[in-house]
């Protein structure tokens, strides 16, 4: 058994004394690990950072097997990230995100793709925190992935599309502000850089994070026994006070 595919490291964990246990989010094969002998070695350190865009080939046995990896460099990312603490933090929360919420080896080219485009702003960002609403629509499309998208089209109430102000946290649908008055404290609020193309107002980034955290602890994590990922949380503190 043997594919080649474009992955984007999720994680490297050591195994052994000089091999490594890698997660890529492939293109075709979605969540995918394998080992990667001698993938401690100086020459391949600098290979297996998260967010790097790699050619992976994989070959095992058999199908179940865990099987190896040869992979090559096709876009470095890591290392342009590292002197932004933002910026890395955001790679480092989808990367675990990806890892921690993706079935093994279901294929999710749109969320490889989603995550794709995460990288190329984050490395195109010159505005401090420019890439946050991308980051925040990265997981909305996550959600939608794995079947818990949100509907943010129209109003739950109403049907209408206009005044869209809240979600409501039990049907992750729309609700307008004047159908929500009365039970808004028990809604979540629905930030307007999601429902329209322009910068987020001061705030938003965080109702956002907010949003989609509610939705992947109750439909991904929760039903587990888990949390979001502590870079994930570590990502909606920094924003939050942003």
């Amino acid at each position: 058994m043997d594919w080649t595919d474009r992955g984007i490291v999720l994680s490297a964990r050591k195994h052994g004394e000089t091999s490594l246990i890698v997660q890529l989010l492939t293109e075709q094969h979605g969540r995918h690990a394998g080992l990667v002998r001698g993938g401690t070695s100086s020459r391949a350190r600098g290979l297996y950072q998260p967010g790097n865009l790699l050619s992976a080939h994989w070959r095992a046995r058999l199908a179940e097997h865990l099987g190896n990896y040869s992979c090559e460099m096709l876009t470095g990312s890591a290392a342009a990230l590292l002197d932004n603490g933002g910026k890395l933090g955001a790679l480092s929360a989808a990367a675990a995100l990806a890892e921690a919420a993706l079935p093994e080896r279901e294929p999710h080219a749109d969320v490889f793709e989603s995550f794709s485009a995460l990288i190329a702003v984050l490395g195109a960002a010159r505005g401090a925190d420019d890439w946050a609403p991308v980051y925040v629509r990265f997981e909305l499309g996550l959600l939608a992935s794995l079947g818990f998208g949100l509907d943010l089209a129209r109003c739950a109430a109403t049907g209408t599309n206009d005044n869209l102000a809240y979600v409501s946290p039990k049907s992750g649908r729309a609700v307008s502000l004047s159908a929500g008055e009365a039970w808004r404290e028990k809604l979540l609020a629905l930030p307007r850089f999601l429902l329209a193309d322009e910068h987020p107002a001061p705030g938003e980034v965080g109702q956002g994070l907010a949003l989609t955290g509610y939705f992947l602890e109750r439909h991904v994590f929760a039903p587990h026994g888990k949390r979001l990922p502590a870079a994930r949380l570590r990502l909606g503190e920094r924003l939050a006070k942003a």
